[in-house]
């Protein structure tokens, strides 16, 4: 990919980590079919061909948009698009470098960061989140409707297996 990066840019080494990323792209597609929310929105700017020309666009002065931090928001980062790329793009890399420069150019309200950081509190550790799941079964029968069929039931649970239901993968 040809890009057009300023001088401010390519004098970081964020910069010049992002230059090598980008150049490395060869707008092949093949990561489209490994990207799971590609797969499920089927919106190019949610695939990690898209995001890699909204991450340029915006090193290149573009101005950042909440359109841009929502789709990179949207990346699980799962890497399965890595292993399908055959120019070997470090996708990874470039999602870091492209998320940092939205936070600082595009700062969240302070209600979204406090959601962020609570999920990532929770989320990340599951022995607080099995903790809170427990809670939420127990208060389950009194929810509204809505909001009862977001947390899962003791049965389901039991039927499935908590390894399976909490952690797919492992």
């Amino acid at each position: 990919m040809q890009t057009n990066l300023p001088d401010t840019i390519l004098e970081t080494d964020e910069g010049l980590e992002a230059d090598h990323v980008l150049r490395k792209c060869v707008h092949c597609g093949f990561c489209l079919a490994t990207c799971p929310t590609y797969q499920v929105l089927g919106d190019e700017l949610d695939s990690p061909r898209g995001r890699i020309y909204l991450i340029k666009n915006m090193l290149e002065g573009e101005p950042v948009t909440e359109s841009t931090q929502l789709h990179l928001d949207r990346c699980l980062t799962c890497q399965a698009c890595e292993t399908t790329c055959p120019s070997g793009v470090e996708y990874h890399k470039l999602l870091e470098i492209g998320r940092s420069q939205v936070v600082e150019k595009l700062p969240r309200p302070w209600q979204d960061r406090l959601v962020r950081r609570l999920m990532l509190a929770v989320l990340a550790h599951r022995k607080r989140f099995n903790f809170l799941l427990a809670i939420g079964q127990f208060f389950r029968p009194v929810m509204p409707h809505a909001l009862k069929q977001k947390v899962p039931s003791k049965q389901t649970i039991d039927r499935y297996g908590e390894k399976n239901v909490i952690n797919p993968t492992g």
